[in-house]
């Protein structure tokens, strides 16, 4: 027979009307007393009837998860988003429900409507997304992962996909590189208009300018053998030496990686390659690229954080926010950096995440940059195969 919040009671020697505050966090309950009420729910393996709670608490203790499965983009990407999304829930005594983003803002209306959960996650942001402004009328509190052009009076938490290109193209150049080709995103993203595609562009042609560089920037470019190993060989026979690439779609870089290979072109010595992709992606590649992680993880936990913030804040005083994560760089094999000292210097600044280390080539250097870009609105790109180029 299961145990009852009247039998966790008895064993911490309490009221029963103490186990409900100790579970529903309603009233304030002293440390140790808490603490014994823990200690018999775990021996008793009691579980909370979820229906009982809502009734008590007028909460259902469930997020509501809206995730870009079935659309464009990379499904594999997605599970640390997951796994870290549905961890901080559980460590919160929260439980996650899944909805497809290609249910649209209808599936937003179904949510609330049914009363289905307490805060909604939603994922797979486009730069003009319908979702928008019924995501900001929801009577629930609401975080996106991803920066619309107007996020209305959401809150919003992505990495400085604007910053990462700034990163990537910086690489390049203290490679002493003149040329730089920017490998974009797939047509599916690019067609979508998906809100990081644009932002990071941005940042690597903005980038490319500042330091005096050629920037080509071929998009959308599919992530497959043959279009890439076409586009690579193009690149290469139109340049006057070295090369450096931005591989912006993770699934590209084994692709770019071989087609240099087959083309007789050693990464990081007669040509170079950034990828934007996370570290586990990047050291499973044999060439081990430099790259700018894109930190899924720590998104998904400060937008989980922010959202509890809200939670408890039951959305009183609640206005807009962006926050933006610094990526970083990792200088591994495929770029080196001339002349560089011996010595590993650090410099920091007094404003939060703004560390900056460099150290000798080939040492797997971490680099983050030291201002976070705040120009974060992002545009659609124009569906449809594009070349932009710029000379110093």
């Amino acid at each position: 027979m299961s145990a009852t919040s009247k039998d966790v009671a008895r064993l911490a020697g309490v009221a029963q009307s103490t186990v409900s505050y100790v579970l529903n966090s309603r009233r304030p309950v002293s440390a140790d007393t808490r603490r014994r009420v823990e200690d018999a729910i775990r021996e008793l393996g009691f579980q909370p009837h979820a229906g009982a709670r809502a009734l008590v608490s007028r909460r259902t203790r469930v997020i509501g998860l809206v995730v870009p499965f079935g659309t464009a983009g990379d499904p594999a990407g997605l599970i640390p988003f997951l796994d870290t999304i549905t961890t901080c829930a559980r460590e919160r005594d929260h439980d996650v429900l899944l909805v497809t983003a290609d249910e649209g803002a209808e599936g937003l209306r179904r949510l609330a409507g049914r009363a289905l959960c307490d805060a909604v996650v939603l994922m797979g942001i486009e730069a003009d997304d319908e979702r928008i402004p019924v995501a900001a009328a929801l009577p629930v509190p609401v975080v996106t992962i991803g920066v619309p052009d107007v996020p209305s009076e959401l809150h919003c938490v992505d990495l400085d996909f604007s910053m990462a290109g700034r990163l990537a193209v910086e690489e390049l150049a203290a490679c002493g590189l003149r040329r730089v080709v920017l490998l974009g995103h797939a047509e599916s993203e690019v067609a979508r208009g998906l809100n990081y595609v644009a932002r990071f562009a941005r940042g690597a042609e903005r980038a490319a300018a500042v330091a005096g560089l050629g920037f080509r920037s071929v998009s959308p470019l599919e992530p497959e053998h043959g279009p890439v190993t076409e586009e690579v060989r193009r690149q290469l026979a139109d340049a006057e030496g070295p090369v450096g690439f931005v591989v912006a779609g993770h699934r590209a870089l084994p692709h770019v990686l071989a087609a240099l290979r087959a083309l007789g072109r050693v990464p990081g010595e007669d040509a170079a390659v950034v990828a934007l992709c996370t570290d586990e992606r990047a050291v499973a590649e044999p060439s081990e690229p430099s790259n700018v992680s894109t930190e899924p993880r720590e998104v998904s936990r400060r937008a989980m954080d922010l959202l509890f913030r809200l939670l408890d804040q039951e959305g009183a005083g609640a206005s807009s926010t962006v926050e933006l994560v610094a990526p970083r760089l990792t200088r591994r094999a495929t770029t080196t950096v001339p002349d560089i000292n011996t010595t590993v210097t650090t410099v920091t600044s007094t404003a939060p995440d703004t560390t900056v280390t460099t150290a000798v080539p080939h040492t797997n250097t971490t680099v983050t940059s030291p201002v976070p870009d705040t120009n974060t609105p992002g545009t659609s790109p124009t569906p449809g195969p594009t070349v932009t180029s710029s000379s110093p």
